[in-house]
């Protein structure tokens, strides 16, 4: 096995230890959208499951926005050559994300309606657990989004509690580079597909990540020193109140 391939599943299974984000018995839905770090979650989640000592169940779960380049039929031959159990829900989200009524934020809404939908869809399979495909990169964006758009301080967890305990969100990726996952889904031949929606070129999200890849080149620490911020908070030295 190859440095790259030990080293992305090292750090997968150091994040689910380190968070206590799997038990004996958890039935889990994965959010795959059909790009690379969806699946290289559920290529990775799957193979573990062959090697560790305790059992869980994975369920693939895509959301099918409703675009015209829609990769559904892609994605159920992937999960059935890796005999994964899958469901494939056919929304008409994108229209309604896209439409002449929501012309200042699609982004927000179509990301609203799908996560309300997987939700949904975990109640109705009986699985305790979601995974997402979240990793280290979109954690750091996340934290600097929340800073300049929703004058907050905040990022993704990689493990959080909802619904009184009863659904909880997993990211198995969150300790992993995104450059480290686009090499595992190349090299292993991940059939992912970009995103189809007109307005993915034009997000906030975008323009922070343009940003992170200007600043990583003047230092290469700039991004492992955000990620390491989280973890390093000083109260004392922050504007709240008590």
């Amino acid at each position: 096995m190859a440095y790259w391939e030990k080293e992305i599943r090292s750090l997968m299974g150091k994040a689910i230890h380190r968070y206590g984000m799997i038990q004996d018995g958890d039935r889990i839905l994965v959010g795959v959208s059909g790009g690379k770090d969806s699946l290289t979650l559920l290529t990775l989640l799957s193979e573990r499951a062959k090697r560790v000592p305790i059992h869980y169940e994975l369920l693939a779960v895509h959301v099918d926005l409703g675009f015209q380049s829609s990769g559904a039929d892609m994605l159920t031959e992937f999960f059935e050559a890796k005999k994964i159990a899958y469901h494939i829900e056919p929304t008409r989200i994108a229209e309604l994300a896209n439409g002449p009524d929501n012309r200042e934020n699609p982004c927000f809404l179509c990301s609203w309606e799908r996560r309300k939908r997987v939700f949904s869809l975990a109640q109705r399979f009986g699985c305790n657990k979601i995974a997402f495909g979240h990793h280290k990169d979109d954690i750091i964006e996340t934290f600097l989004l929340n800073i300049f758009y929703s004058a907050e301080i905040s990022a993704m967890l990689p493990l959080q509690t909802l619904f009184k305990g009863k659904i909880t969100l997993i990211r198995p990726l969150a300790l992993i580079e995104e450059k480290k996952i686009e090499r595992f889904a190349k090299e292993m031949g991940l059939p992912y597909f970009p995103c189809g929606c007109p307005a993915s070129g034009k997000s906030k999200r975008k323009k922070v990540k343009e940003l992170l890849t200007v600043l990583d080149k003047e230092n290469r620490q700039v991004k492992g020193n955000i990620f390491r911020s989280l973890s390093n908070i000083k109260m004392e030295y922050l504007l709240w109140k008590k």
